[in-house]
Protein backbone atom coordinates (compact mmCIF):
# COMPACT_ATOMS: atom_id res chain seq x y z
CA UNK A 1 0.00 0.00 0.00
CA UNK A 2 2.68 2.26 0.60
CA UNK A 3 3.51 2.05 -3.42
CA UNK A 4 0.59 4.09 -3.41
CA UNK A 5 1.73 6.77 -1.59
CA UNK A 6 2.81 8.74 -4.39
CA UNK A 7 -0.47 8.46 -6.77
CA UNK A 8 -2.50 10.60 -4.94
CA UNK A 9 -3.22 12.70 -7.69
CA UNK A 10 -4.56 10.01 -9.39
CA UNK A 11 -7.34 8.95 -6.66
CA UNK A 12 -10.53 10.73 -7.23
CA UNK A 13 -11.35 12.96 -3.94
CA UNK A 14 -14.57 12.18 -3.32
CA UNK A 15 -15.90 8.96 -2.86
CA UNK A 16 -19.54 7.92 -4.11
CA UNK A 17 -20.35 5.33 -1.09
CA UNK A 18 -18.20 6.87 1.93
CA UNK A 19 -20.30 4.48 4.75
CA UNK A 20 -19.91 1.12 2.56
CA UNK A 21 -16.16 1.67 1.82
CA UNK A 22 -15.24 2.77 5.74
CA UNK A 23 -17.23 -0.22 6.71
CA UNK A 24 -15.48 -2.44 4.69
CA UNK A 25 -12.33 -0.59 5.70
CA UNK A 26 -13.04 -0.97 9.59
CA UNK A 27 -13.91 -4.57 9.22
CA UNK A 28 -10.96 -5.59 7.68
CA UNK A 29 -8.80 -3.44 10.00
CA UNK A 30 -11.22 -5.35 13.04
CA UNK A 31 -9.59 -8.93 11.58
CA UNK A 32 -13.02 -9.56 10.01
CA UNK A 33 -11.68 -9.87 6.62
CA UNK A 34 -14.18 -12.09 3.82
CA UNK A 35 -12.52 -13.45 0.88
CA UNK A 36 -11.99 -10.96 -1.91
CA UNK A 37 -12.39 -7.77 0.62
CA UNK A 38 -8.56 -7.24 0.90
CA UNK A 39 -8.39 -7.27 -2.79
CA UNK A 40 -11.30 -4.80 -3.19
CA UNK A 41 -10.01 -2.94 -0.43
CA UNK A 42 -6.26 -2.41 -2.58
CA UNK A 43 -8.27 -1.65 -5.09
CA UNK A 44 -10.48 1.12 -2.90
CA UNK A 45 -7.09 2.70 -1.56
CA UNK A 46 -5.31 3.08 -5.42
CA UNK A 47 -8.60 5.10 -6.55
CA UNK A 48 -9.82 6.96 -3.42
CA UNK A 49 -8.18 9.57 -1.61
CA UNK A 50 -10.70 9.51 0.91
CA UNK A 51 -11.12 6.10 1.53
CA UNK A 52 -7.36 6.30 1.53
CA UNK A 53 -6.47 8.83 4.02
CA UNK A 54 -9.82 7.51 6.30
CA UNK A 55 -7.78 3.68 5.76
CA UNK A 56 -4.38 5.15 7.19
CA UNK A 57 -5.83 7.34 9.81
CA UNK A 58 -7.54 4.75 11.33
CA UNK A 59 -4.50 2.17 11.00
CA UNK A 60 -2.44 4.93 13.11
CA UNK A 61 -5.27 5.60 15.69
CA UNK A 62 -5.47 1.93 16.55
CA UNK A 63 -1.86 1.62 16.54
CA UNK A 64 -1.42 4.60 19.27
CA UNK A 65 -4.34 3.09 21.21
CA UNK A 66 -2.71 -0.76 21.44
CA UNK A 67 0.35 0.95 22.19
CA UNK A 68 -1.03 2.93 24.50
CA UNK A 69 -3.91 1.16 26.69
CA UNK A 70 -2.25 -1.18 28.65
CA UNK A 71 -2.98 -2.92 31.70
CA UNK A 72 -1.27 -1.88 34.91
CA UNK A 73 -1.20 -3.39 38.27
CA UNK A 74 -2.45 -1.01 41.27
CA UNK A 75 -1.21 -1.88 44.83
CA UNK A 76 -4.12 -3.20 46.84
CA UNK A 77 -3.81 -0.53 49.21
CA UNK A 78 -4.72 1.96 46.49
CA UNK A 79 -7.71 -0.16 45.36
CA UNK A 80 -8.69 -0.44 48.47
CA UNK A 81 -8.50 2.79 49.77
CA UNK A 82 -10.60 3.73 46.46
CA UNK A 83 -13.05 1.18 47.60
CA UNK A 84 -13.57 3.07 50.66
CA UNK A 85 -13.92 6.28 49.69
CA UNK A 86 -16.52 5.47 47.44
CA UNK A 87 -18.52 3.66 49.84
CA UNK A 88 -18.12 6.68 52.06
CA UNK A 89 -19.57 9.23 49.23
CA UNK A 90 -22.56 6.63 49.21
Amino acid sequence: MDKNLNTSSKRKLNCSDESKCFELLESILDGEETTGSREILDEKLAKCQPCFEHYHLEKVIREVLKNKCTKHMVPAELADTIRQKIQEIK
